[in-house]
């Protein structure tokens, strides 16, 4: 099996189980988890049936890598287009995507969740959009957001920046089952979609691919606007100081 430095994949009969390998880093997106990520997905054989995305007890992924923003020399640090295409697969590719949350999913992370055909979430587990607290925004995170839990839900999350706990995500619809015992509901859920048939599952996904006014519409409007925020001196001046001194932008040197 193929080795990997951000993730750690294993494999259990019909089902893949990828684990992001970035604790040290809260999980955070950078372009090495992307394309491997997207790679291991390459690499799933017609047996696969489910794949199961999780993170650590404490975090499951806080959103992008910072620090790989700031001093960027790998443009792909700043395309958005691969991550968006890793969302996508996620929510139509040809096997049952499965995020079992366990504690913080944080911006991008809320993108991983949004995106996967079924949510397991923990007691402890925690949900939130900082984006705008940067200047920046949710934007290629909203369209799966809202696809979601609805357009007014996203926006709420978005605008308050702050986090919502598990029973609040499951009551909204971000989360579709809740239990403190996080292994024993993963392994109820996989009892039953082992039980689908490997036709049926590429067949509803390439069915909710093709439904009107989805993911793929979307698409432009939030890369071009990923871009924009990620380019503004202003925003990336706020970043480099939080970075740098842990500072949000209206705190001063000593508060």
């Amino acid at each position: 099996m193929t080795r990997y430095s951000s993730i750690a994949v294993s494999r259990q009969g019909p089902v893949c189980l990828i684990q992001f390998a970035r604790e040290a880093a809260g999980n955070t997106i950078n372009a090495t988890l992307v394309s491997e990520c997207l790679a291991a997905l390459d690499g799933l054989d017609a047996g696969c049936t489910v794949v199961v995305l999780r993170g650590h007890a404490g975090t499951f992924c806080n959103g992008a890598d910072f620090a790989a923003v700031q001093g960027a020399t790998d443009a792909r640090e700043q395309a958005p287009e691969a991550l968006y295409a890793l969302w996508t697969r996620l929510a139509y590719g040809p096997f049952v995507s499965v995020a079992l949350v366990e504690g913080r999913a944080n911006a991008g992370g809320i993108g991983f969740v949004a995106a996967c055909n079924i949510v397991l979430a923990g007691p402890r587990a925690e949900f939130s959009l900082s984006e705008m607290l940067f200047g920046l925004l949710p934007a290629c995170v909203m369209p799966f957001l809202a696809r979601r839990v609805g357009w007014q839900r996203a926006q709420y999350m978005t605008l308050m920046t702050r986090a919502f706990d598990a029973p609040q995500a499951l009551q909204w619809g971000l989360v579709d089952a809740l239990d403190e015992r996080c292994e024993v509901l993963l392994s109820k859920h996989l009892s039953r979609l082992r039980c689908l048939p490997a036709a049926a599952i590429v067949r509803y996904k390439r069915y909710l691919a093709e439904l009107p006014a989805g993911i793929e519409a979307a698409r432009p409007l939030a890369l071009a606007t990923n871009r924009e925020v990620f380019a503004d001196p202003d925003n990336l001046a706020a970043i480099e100081q939080y970075v740098s001194h842990g500072r949000l932008r209206w705190e001063r040197p000593n508060q």
